[in-house]
């Protein structure tokens, strides 16, 4: 069943995915009938944004409703309340995955690929490149996903420091010593995946999300905070700014991208979907980091409707889902994720062991040396 507010669009893509779906009109405004809806169902995949709005209503239903969930969710504040309901669904049999998608979901596994090699984690951190992560196709008003991003980087966020909850403004500044490549700098946005890291590694005591971007895109930002918070310019028509400015339907960057521009580059820059854990191993201060090689095709849309859709496996009859409201790191195995995602791909790879590019403190690499080796 393929549910929409716009019904001809609903029945477009249902025609797309096989002859015996169907399409019906959802509106998930409305808790009684989007419950109706969802009594017949056995999982529903949410992917209406921005969550900070409308996520926590649509795993409600869900959870009234007796209905497996998986989402795309991708802000710090819907996380928060949607991780409330934890007991709810769990006593109602629900198994709730959200945030499965790129960032977070992606990300999230190649954290917990990063952390298990340490024997205790002390930092988490977590990144993508955020001008390559701008929707595919322009419409009439902006998309969910850019009003979610403006929102995340102009307003307060929740962050993990010295082992407590923390608010902070986005858009801090700060470097990070990536195994193979140096210090590089990101800046703070919110993030579901600050919010999920401590519960998931005990004696964690820093948790952040870092994002990378020009720095003129970066100034920009500055300026559309100042006047969201002055009150001289709403979420929606910033977002419609930034849309016409960065020219929303041009080819985003791939990883492949990334990897052939580091080979030549002076100047090395983050991966454009990334995690680093830093702590000990063996009594010494040591980090790991993790990026993939590559992703699914067609852009944001294949980079989180692809994990969404693997995300299915852990839900199935035949599964040991757990009850309960959940992140990646807590239901999935990053090595049977990253096996399953690696064909998917474009290009495509063999399984986790060719997809991932793992770089470890304690073997010294250059990771522009060995990209080149492989791009040969």
């Amino acid at each position: 069943m393929v549910a929409d507010l716009d019904l001809a669009a609903a029945e477009r893509l249902a025609a797309e995915v096989r002859p015996d779906a169907r399409a019906v009109r959802a509106d998930v405004t409305d808790p009684e009938g989007l419950e109706q809806l969802l009594a017949d169902a056995d999982v529903v995949l949410n992917t209406v944004g921005p969550f900070f709005r409308l996520g926590p209503p649509v795993l409600a239903a869900a959870i009234r409703a007796g209905c497996h969930y998986l989402d795309i969710n991708d802000d710090w504040e819907s996380t928060e309340a949607m991780l409330a309901l934890h007991d709810e669904a769990r006593e109602r049999g629900v198994t709730a995955l959200i945030g499965m998608g790129a960032s977070p979901g992606i990300t999230n596994l190649l954290a917990a690929t990063a952390a298990r090699e340490l024997d205790r984690v002390e930092e988490l951190y977590v990144g993508f490149d955020l001008d390559a992560a701008m929707p595919e196709t322009l419409g009439e008003r902006p998309a969910a996903a850019t009003i979610h991003g403006i929102h995340q980087l102009t307003g307060r966020i929740r962050v993990f420091e010295d082992g407590r909850w923390v608010q902070q403004r986005a858009l801090r500044r700060l470097e990070i010593d990536y195994p193979g490549l140096g210090r590089l700098p990101g800046w703070t946005m919110g993030h579901p995946e600050a919010i999920t890291f401590p519960a998931r590694f005990p004696g964690l005591r820093r948790s952040l999300v870092m994002m990378t971007m020009r720095h003129e895109n970066v100034f920009a930002m500055r300026v559309l905070s100042t006047l969201i918070r002055m009150r001289l310019l709403s979420l929606e028509r910033a977002a419609g700014w930034v849309e016409k400015l960065e020219g929303v339907g041009k080819e985003p960057e791939t990883p492949a991208d990334y990897i052939r521009e580091l080979t030549d580059a002076t100047q090395p820059r983050l991966p454009p979907l990334f995690a680093l854990a830093r702590g000990e191993k063996d009594g010494h201060q040591a980090s790991v980091a993790a990026a993939i090689l590559s992703a699914p095709a067609r852009g944001m849309g294949g980079a989180t409707g692809v994990p969404l859709a693997l995300g299915l496996e852990v839900l199935r009859p035949e599964g040991e889902a757990r009850r309960g409201v959940h992140a990646a790191e807590t239901l999935l195995d990053p090595d049977t994720f990253f096996d399953r995602l690696a064909p998917r791909c474009e290009p495509p790879a063999t399984d986790h062991h060719d997809l991932l590019l793992v770089s470890r403190s304690w073997e010294p690499v250059d990771l522009r040396a060995k990209l080149r080796e492989l791009l040969v």
